[in-house]
């Protein structure tokens, strides 16, 4: 009985951490998406909407290079010089600062 609680605990743990690691991510999406709406002058009641469509097109395919690229994409069509590696040192701000702001949680 003893290994199924501390199989039941583990399960429990990683569980936690998955979320937490979720979570993670799409407050960074969302961090991201609201500082590429600020450089694309988006108008401030406008922002959050746009954050979120950052955030949606994550669940595009695995891995961040669907959310740069929207977000590349968009900054092409304003006519704002960006690279690919800005987008994505970033994007590795806005992680840390999710991260940050999650911990405590």
């Amino acid at each position: 009985m003893k290994n199924f609680t501390e199989r039941e605990k583990a399960f429990e743990a990683e569980f936690k951490r998955q979320e937490l690691m979720f979570r993670v991510t799409a407050r960074r999406n969302r961090l991201f998406g609201l500082r590429a709406a600020a450089q694309l002058d988006v108008p401030a009641e406008e922002a959050e909407v746009y954050a979120k469509t950052v955030v949606a097109a994550d669940f595009e395919a695995p891995g961040d290079a669907d959310i740069v690229k929207k977000v590349l994409t968009d900054f092409e069509e304003k006519g704002v010089a960006v690279t690919e590696a800005q987008l994505r040192a970033e994007l590795a701000v806005a992680a840390a600062e999710a991260h940050r702001q999650l911990a405590g949680c």
